[in-house]
């Protein structure tokens, strides 16, 4: 089942969502139990709940949307260096062959 979060972000099939939902919330419990420990007041600790959600939320979305595109940047810089090895296997071209002098 598709779980859409405001009505446009599709937590299941958009990378990084969930994760960050789930750290938000937890983020917001946190901040919220221990503004409220701190100082007894429950509006004040709802408003630093939601603030602690939204920070915590936008700040690992961040963070896990950099580490995806390092990673597919990763993968694609294999692929191609994979793609190149087939290629220029056993040609002149290949940096594992030796080189002689008579070439």
């Amino acid at each position: 089942q598709s779980f859409k979060l405001l009505g446009f972000l599709d937590v299941k099939s958009v990378p990084c969502a969930r994760e960050s939902v789930l750290y938000g919330s937890v983020g917001s419990l946190v901040v919220g139990l221990g503004h409220f420990l701190a100082t007894s007041r429950v509006r004040r600790s709802c408003d630093f709940a939601v603030g602690g959600f939204i920070c915590t939320m936008l700040g690992y979305w961040f963070y896990c949307r950099y580490n995806l595109a390092q990673q597919r940047i990763r993968q694609r810089m294999i692929r191609e260096g994979m793609k190149n090895k087939l290629l220029f296997e056993g040609s002149s071209l290949d940096p594992e062959r030796k080189q002689t002098g008579n070439e």
